[in-house]
């Protein structure tokens, strides 16, 4: 079988399992040729034990308007903020706290995240979430 040319490869965030062909994700996908009814119903099969939670996806379309996804982990800011139970990031972070991580926190994001990021091992990972978190105005302990 020969290879598929590729036309589109874009990045969405989803809520897994509940996602709907409204926008933003409706138009996102139409304009890409991608059926949003179609890619909504695999997306939701695919991400049901994730049922709310927001995950990333790279949605890849190809010439005869067929399409392929691969499911990211969550945001770390998502994670983030379901941790310090924020709705969300502080507006002036050097100024407003909104909660407390311990750097322990940041690591167990960051092993559930260590495919998706930039990290070669969880403690540069973790390094890597304490920062998104001290962005977000959330105070990183020890």
């Amino acid at each position: 079988m020969a290879k598929k040319e590729i036309t589109h490869v874009f990045k969405l965030q989803a809520p897994g399992g509940t996602a709907t062909p409204a926008p933003p994700i409706g138009p996102a996908l139409g304009q890409y040729g991608v059926n949003p009814g179609q890619f909504i119903q695999q997306f939701n099969a695919a991400t049901a034990a994730l049922k709310g939670k927001v995950v990333g996806v790279v949605v890849t379309v190809y010439k005869d308007r067929t399409f392929t996804f691969e499911i990211k982990s969550s945001p770390a800011s998502a994670l983030l903020k379901e941790l310090v139970k924020a709705e969300k990031g502080s507006g002036e972070p050097n100024k407003n706290k909104i909660g407390k991580v311990t750097m322990a926190q940041c690591k167990e994001i960051a092993k559930q995240k260590i495919k998706d990021i930039n990290a070669f091992d969880e403690e540069h990972g973790a390094r890597i979430i304490a920062g998104t978190a001290r962005s977000m105005g959330i105070t990183v302990e020890g």
